[in-house]
């Protein structure tokens, strides 16, 4: 039985340091054929083997038959001491000709470092994982053309994905980018055609990218805003953006890449319950 859910085991081909605490890993292997990017901050799950050389196993075709929630149930019932780890992940970069993608891992350190970036840090060209998507079933759709100009916010796990928001840019559109990174060596370029200013922060607090966003001077006009980093952060700058700079709900797309402290397997937390209903809340408004 032919599936129609977007499952593939893949192989790094290569790996490549990018800065002192990002990682370029590229993806690719027979099942990439026909796969084609939509558009930016296109989004995957990727899934990475148990430690110990034991094989990825991954639901099959059979177990979802197109339908996500069943594929994910069949997923959910392999032992625990099998089933792979499952992160989100924006596609970095897409070569047809190769039939490879790449993504680039930003290498979290301390208590907020997880199975991914173990993964990443020891990653050699053969290895395998799973890839889910891109999907219509966590797709966003993104317009950052609409409003007067844009905004721009990221820290260095979201920045990959910041990057491809500013390449699709259109030329001479007037945006603005706050970019947080441990130091000056995090620093990535930003190729775009739009009339872009970058305010680098050198800062490992989430709380310090909010902060620079409250005190700034924006452009005036109303933003399109795209906000993605550390939950916390991201509903600390949407909250900001709504109540104090009235910038429309439906102006904002914003996205809690990871929660400072907390593995992303961790129960929701009252705020994380809280955002979901706001987000429900927008959605049938």
């Amino acid at each position: 039985m032919t599936s129609f859910l977007p499952l593939r085991r893949v192989r790094v081909g290569a790996v490549r340091p990018l800065t002192p605490r990002m990682t370029r890993v590229t993806l690719g292997g027979p099942e990439r054929s026909g796969f084609a990017l939509a558009g930016p901050d296109q989004q995957v799950k990727l899934f990475f083997p148990r430690p110990g050389g034991a094989a990825l196993v991954l639901p099959g075709s059979e177990d979802g038959d197109g339908d996500v929630m069943r594929w994910y149930a069949a997923y959910g019932a392999i032992p625990a001491d099998r089933r792979p780890w499952m992160r989100s992940y924006t596609l970095r970069a897409h070569d047809p000709a190769a039939g490879t993608v790449d993504v680039d891992f930003h290498l979290h350190g301390g208590a907020d470092e997880g199975p991914a970036t173990r993964w990443a840090r020891s990653a050699r060209p053969g290895d395998e994982v799973g890839m889910f998507g891109p999907s219509a079933y966590f797709a966003t759709p993104l317009n950052p053309t609409a409003g007067d100009w844009t905004l721009l916010t990221a820290d260095a796990c979201a920045l990959p994905a910041l990057t491809t928001v500013a390449e699709a840019l259109p030329a001479g559109r007037k945006a603005l980018a706050f970019v947080q990174v441990a130091d000056a060596q995090e620093h990535l370029p930003l190729t775009t055609d739009a009339d872009l200013a970058v305010h680098w922060l050198h800062d490992d607090d989430p709380a310090a990218l909010p902060e620079a966003v409250r005190t700034a001077d924006l452009p005036p006009g109303t933003p399109y805003a795209w906000l993605a980093g550390e939950a916390t952060a991201v509903r600390t700058l949407r909250r900001h953006l709504v109540e104090t700079r009235r910038v429309p709900r439906p102006s904002i797309h914003f996205t809690g890449y990871w929660r400072h402290h907390l593995p992303q397997d961790a129960a929701p937390t009252p705020a994380d319950l809280a955002e979901a209903r706001e987000r429900l809340a927008d959605t049938a408004g």
